[in-house]
């Protein structure tokens, strides 16, 4: 499962930066764990000074605009596929990562933030 975040405060560009990302993913038969980080100081945290930023696996490999879908599918082609089960060997369907792709989305917001955004 890859481990994705989305870095912005919630601008047009992140949603669909966002909803790309779970389509593509979805069409690919790839499980993200897919999160939005709306803090400003956890998105500097990164480096990152223009949103959208993408995040995969605690790389960072896109800052600024919408990434195209050719950009994300090849950042999801490294992924096993769903029941390739992380690697060329097959593992017991009991595997976190086996199964049928899934896509959780999470928010991160600050606790002095109030609400997060939609």
């Amino acid at each position: 499962m890859k481990d994705i975040k989305v870095l912005g405060t919630g601008c047009a560009n992140c949603r669909t930066t966002i909803a790309l990302i779970e389509q593509v993913a979805q069409a690919k038969g790839v499980a993200v764990n897919l999160q939005k980080v709306e803090e400003l100081r956890d998105i500097m945290g990164y480096g990152v000074m223009s949103t959208p930023g993408v995040v995969i696996d605690g790389k960072v490999v896109h800052a600024g605009g919408v990434p195209g879908r050719d950009k994300i599918e090849q950042w999801l082609a490294a992924a096993p596929a769903a029941g390739a089960c992380c690697g060329s060997t097959p593992a017991p369907v009991t595997r976190a990562c086996c199964g049928p792709a899934a896509v959780t989305v999470a928010t991160s917001a600050s606790p002095t933030s109030g609400a997060s955004r939609p």
